[in-house]
């Protein structure tokens, strides 16, 4: 998933939290910025407004903080993810029970996959 510069700058503003320097968001590993991409993909077909991601991430950040994040700045992304799941559910693009049953199978099929080779989900990496 490629990120529009575009739309990167403006969800910067929108939400001036975002880990960034000069040129734009940074990102310390691959999967934020792809979850970053993932947002901004589903805000620019409407999904959520960035008042609504901003509103839930908050709570998120809050929930986290209240149960012990020490809220370093290490963690913004995955509160970043679990906020995406929570709209995604919320808005009935997939449960909570399908993200799970993906997560799993993604989960399986990574393992039996070798380092450096793409990973490909087969119909049996979603049995039990």
């Amino acid at each position: 998933m490629s990120l529009d510069p575009q739309a990167a700058l403006q969800a910067t503003r929108a939400l001036p939290g975002i880990p960034r320097d000069a040129n734009g968001p940074v990102f310390r590993e691959p999967w934020e910025a792809q979850a970053f991409a993932m947002a901004l993909a589903l805000h620019a077909r409407g999904l959520f407004t960035w008042n609504e991601w901003a509103a839930t991430l908050a709570d998120e950040i809050k929930g986290a903080q209240a149960a012990g994040d020490a809220d370093t700045g290490e963690t913004y992304y995955r509160h970043w993810l679990a906020t995406l799941e929570k709209l995604i559910a919320a808005k009935g693009v997939a449960t909570p029970e399908t993200q799970h049953r993906y997560r799993d199978a993604w989960d399986r099929a990574a393992d039996r996959t070798p380092h450096g080779s793409p990973i490909e989900l087969k119909p049996e990496d979603f049995t039990t």
